[in-house]
């Protein structure tokens, strides 16, 4: 099997254009015993986030890995509920203390919400110091971004938000690439929404190349330029989905899968107050505290 391709950020520094994610793996038993597997498996891009609290876990896989350190690519994020300058400070070596590792490749501020600003202040002066080599934003919209673009002194390099085949993001996606920021797809499979493995579209296409839907729909992704990090704790599964740099979809296809957007969040709005509340109320307010 091939290694996984790399591209440059804007930064200079090499990511993995295809990673594996550990959202949803709580139990650490599990998680760790997954993320050998996907490092075993050629996996060299490694997704975590304060909030999925398995970051102890992912620093034991990685340090029992006979792979180097420098050749694993590991991303985590900071929570919403350490939004300030000295709580994010805090919170970048929080966690690199439960990773265990001197410095982490790629930061993100998970949420837009909070003091972004102070956040990502302390985030710029961690990458100076060498804690962090790359700094980012999760679910960023395109207005967001820029504000943020406008106000601090360096530019996120990546911005991860939710794209698969139901909400594909065109817009967002191509404002992130003409400002050089690098898009990278939480959820490429929807969790398996409206039956998309067995969607009947996509299985035509996955037969025509001899590959399963799962892995159309994440060549279907790279070849939009946009990195990805699917989860699995299944061996099979993970072998499966990082198999995917022997074909191409062609135009057709691509304009195919295109036609299947449902143009509609597969989880939440990020911009619905009521949710917002709902959903990063608890941590908000711990910020008045």
């Amino acid at each position: 099997m091939t290694d996984v391709p790399t591209i440059k950020l804007s930064d200079g520094v090499e990511m993995p254009q295809l990673g594996f994610g550990v959202f949803q793996v709580p139990d650490l038993a599990q998680c760790e015993d997954a993320v050998s597997a996907a490092l075993e498996s050629g996996y060299r891009l490694l997704d975590t986030a304060t909030a999925y609290r398995n970051e102890e876990a992912v620093g034991r896989a990685i340090k029992k890995s006979s792979a180097a350190r420098d050749d694993i690519f590991v991303t985590s994020k900071l929570w919403v509920s350490e939004f300030t300058y000295d709580r994010a400070k805090q919170g970048i070596d929080a966690s690199l203390q439960r990773l265990g590792l001197d410095y982490l490749d790629l930061y993100l501020l998970h949420q837009p919400y909070g003091d972004t600003m102070g956040a990502w202040r302390a985030l710029e002066e961690a990458q100076q110091a060498g804690k962090i080599r790359s700094i980012g934003v999760s679910n960023f919209y395109a207005d967001q971004l820029k504000n943020l673009e406008l106000t601090m002194k360096v530019k996120p390099v990546v911005n991860q938000i939710e794209v698969n085949p139901w909400y594909q993001q065109g817009r967002e996606v191509q404002f992130n690439q003409s400002e050089d920021v690098r898009v990278e797809a939480w959820a490429p499979f929807a969790e398996g929404k409206h039956g998309i493995f067995t969607n009947a579209t996509i299985q035509a296409i996955a037969q025509v190349h001899g590959k399963t839907v799962g892995q159309v729909i994440l060549r279907w992704l790279l070849q939009r330029g946009i990195t990805v990090i699917p989860k699995s704790v299944h061996r099979e599964r993970m072998v499966e989905n990082r198999n995917i740099f022997d074909f191409a979809l062609t135009a057709d296809e691509m304009a195919t899968m295109a036609s299947l957007d449902r143009q509609e969040s597969q989880f939440f709005d990020h911009r619905d107050p009521v949710t917002i509340e709902q959903i990063f109320g608890s941590s908000l307010k711990q910020l008045k505290e």
